[in-house]
């Protein structure tokens, strides 16, 4: 009887091991290659779930059906204008047919090595056979805005307004091609090697593009000069505004001192005819009085303290000192 039972558990025990080697489990976005001897039988597995095979004899190489991504290192890559440049590019891609990726890459890590090869080499041709304003604009909307800015500009001029110009003095080069359709480009160039190793290749585009440290500094330089054109062009239209107001104000203040002037000597005027109306209506009345006064008015005015000269008092001016003495 104890013979049975260690007889009835080796039993058992093979059978889960060749159970468990009959079986495999197939998850979402992946699938299958049965291999038989280390070579690909039947057609791949897609069908997530519980899957049988062969214990011993098959084995199961899995491979992902979804979306992938390929990051491309950074590449120093001339343009057909002689402008060196660094492009950073990234891609997107699948598997659509997994027999041959298994024949062929074997696994990611192949088909990346691939996708490096052949992306670089894709991007490399197109990029050098056009001009660098194609890989870094899409369309020709800056020369439209130019257009109408300077549409805006001579209208202000025409009108007599100061205008200042902050665009671009430079030539603007018109693209035919432009930025997306490089990239379309760069797809149909590569996916026609992709498609021998079963990778579609579903889009790729330039993550980015940076300038040579040379070519950088000149864009800088460029870019500084421009600006003081500006703010130099700002500074002169400044001064001329300036000149303008100190212009009106000196002449507003002119008009506003010659009507005070005129104002004052108006009334100055009614104020002089009146007191000689006065003083002659006065000395009509009192003849010697007035003269009195006018001669107390000389006194005033010409002797203080400190005045010391010796005179005749039969003189004119003294008197009415003769006359008090």
């Amino acid at each position: 009887m104890k013979n049975k039972t260690i007889v009835f558990i080796v039993v058992l025990g093979a059978l889960a091991i060749v159970m468990n080697g009959a079986f495999y489990e197939l998850n979402e976005g992946r699938q299958a290659i049965i291999t038989q001897f280390g070579k690909p039988i039947g057609e791949p597995v897609t069908e997530a779930g519980l899957h049988y095979k062969k214990p011993f004899i098959q084995e199961v190489r899995f491979v992902d059906k979804r979306i992938l991504s390929w990051d491309g290192y950074p590449n120093q890559i001339p343009t057909k204008d002689k402008k060196y440049i660094k492009v950073d590019t990234t891609a997107r891609w699948k598997v659509v047919d997994a027999l041959k990726f298994i024949q062929t890459v074997r696994n990611e890590s192949g088909a990346k090595a691939r996708l490096d090869a052949i992306l670089d080499s894709a991007t490399r041709d197109v990029i050098s056979n056009h001009n660098l304003v194609e890989c870094v604009r899409n369309s020709n909307s800056i020369l439209q805005k130019i257009d109408e800015e300077k549409a805006i500009i001579a209208k202000l001029k025409a009108e007599g307004k100061p205008v200042i110009e902050e665009g671009v003095s430079g030539e603007i080069e018109k693209i035919a091609v432009g930025r997306e359709n490089l990239s379309e480009m760069i797809v149909k160039s590569a996916e026609i090697e992709l498609q021998a190793f079963g990778i579609e290749l579903i889009d790729v585009q330039l993550r980015r593009i940076s300038y040579e440290k040379s070519v950088e500094s000149k864009v800088y330089e460029r870019m500084t000069s421009e600006r003081q054109r500006v703010a130099q062009k700002i500074r002169s239209i400044g001064q001329g505004e300036k000149a303008k107001i100190e212009g009106r104000l000196a002449r507003d203040l002119r008009e506003i001192k010659s009507q005070a002037y005129k104002e004052a000597q108006i009334l100055r005027g009614r104020g002089e005819a009146k007191a000689l109306k006065i003083y002659a209506k006065s000395l009509s009345k009192d003849p010697d009085f007035y003269q009195f006064t006018k001669t107390m008015e000389v006194y005033r005015n010409s002797l203080n303290e400190d005045t010391k000269f010796i005179m005749s008092s039969d003189g004119e001016l003294f008197k009415f000192f003769k006359k008090i003495n």
